[in-house]
């Protein structure tokens, strides 16, 4: 057989220390009243973030009609622009990711 073949093929993952984002696009943002501040527990009870992720990632796709005060883990450049441009600011929320909650 050859040596390739007899070789354990184990070693380090990756998948384990990865960062899950719900994405959010910011078109999905225009239903909320203008000056809202717009954080996880907001997308969440409006049903725009589901499933057990450690964070929001805003994404540029859409247009932006509304000032909001966004509080996100994490936020496209595209994003950025257009929620400064109507106005609105954007605070990025640092959270601990699961392996360092654990120890």
């Amino acid at each position: 057989m050859p040596l390739i073949r007899r070789t354990p093929k184990r070693g380090f993952n990756n998948a384990r220390f990865t960062t899950a984002y719900s994405p959010v696009n910011v078109g999905d943002l225009n239903q909320f009243e203008s000056g809202a501040r717009v954080d996880e527990t907001a997308l969440r009870s409006v049903g725009l973030a589901n499933g057990p992720v450690l964070g929001i990632k805003i994404l540029g796709t859409g247009e932006l009609t509304k000032k909001l005060t966004v509080a996100v883990s994490a936020i496209s450049a595209s994003a950025r622009t257009k929620i400064e441009a109507q106005g609105g600011s954007v605070e990025i929320i640092v959270k601990k990711s699961a392996v360092a909650a654990k120890k």
